[in-house]
């Protein structure tokens, strides 16, 4: 038993190690997460490939989590007193939105912390740049069903993540989202049955119909 307790410490302070020193070199501060969890705890050896600075999990990460983890979303939860914040590793206007806004739109349907707001808070930035819309509208065919299925989840959170992507992405590439929503539509009839979402799913129906014109 101790033999591989020892295993399994050794197996996880080598990644926490790495991480410690990619951050030391970033040229830009990030969150210091890792400094809250010295030691490695017993439920470590649980995951130890996963890096989560806010938790062991004993399920297998999810792909935007295990993306995340690996350092493919080049932004970073900053806690401030007051809200928290995103910090980019680069500007914004520099990152490619292929995959990156499909990944971000993947992760709306994340339910845990600190994913559930670096997804949300990532895909309203990234879509705020110069150029966002001509960047934005070939991605659509690919877009529009992860919204999809963010509108289809059964976590009310997730839905309403969804639903705010779906007004920020109208938003930017207008009329071009107009041969798409007849897959989102239904999703959104079905929510409307809800009172809590039914006034939040008409307004923002009402903003997509503004953004897409009379055709919409």
């Amino acid at each position: 038993g101790s033999n591989v307790l020892r295993m399994s410490s050794g197996i996880q302070i080598k990644p926490k190690t790495a991480v410690q020193k990619s951050k030391t070199s970033s040229p830009l501060p990030c969150s210091p997460e890792p400094a809250i969890k010295p030691q490695p705890k017993p439920s470590d050896k649980l995951n130890p490939k996963t890096i989560d600075p806010f938790g062991a999990h004993s399920r297998p990460p999810s792909a935007f989590a295990a993306i995340y983890a690996k350092g493919g979303i080049p932004c970073r939860l900053v806690h401030g007193s007051v809200k928290h914040s995103l910090q980019w590793e680069c500007l914004p206007e520099t990152v490619p939105f292929d995959p990156l806004l499909v990944t971000l739109a993947e992760g709306l349907r994340e339910t845990k912390h600190p994913y559930t707001f670096v997804s949300k808070e990532g895909f309203k930035e990234l879509l705020m740049v110069e150029g966002a819309t001509e960047k934005a509208i070939p991605l659509l065919p690919r877009l529009v069903p992860v919204l999809k299925a963010a509108l289809a989840h059964s976590d009310d959170e997730v839905f309403g993540r969804g639903l705010d992507a779906l007004v920020q992405l109208s938003a930017v590439v207008g009329p071009s989202l107009n041969d798409h929503l007849k897959h989102l539509l239904t999703n959104l009839s079905r929510r409307l049955m809800d009172k809590k979402f039914r006034e939040k799913i008409t307004v923002a129906l009402q903003k997509v119909e503004q953004y897409g014109g009379k055709v919409s």
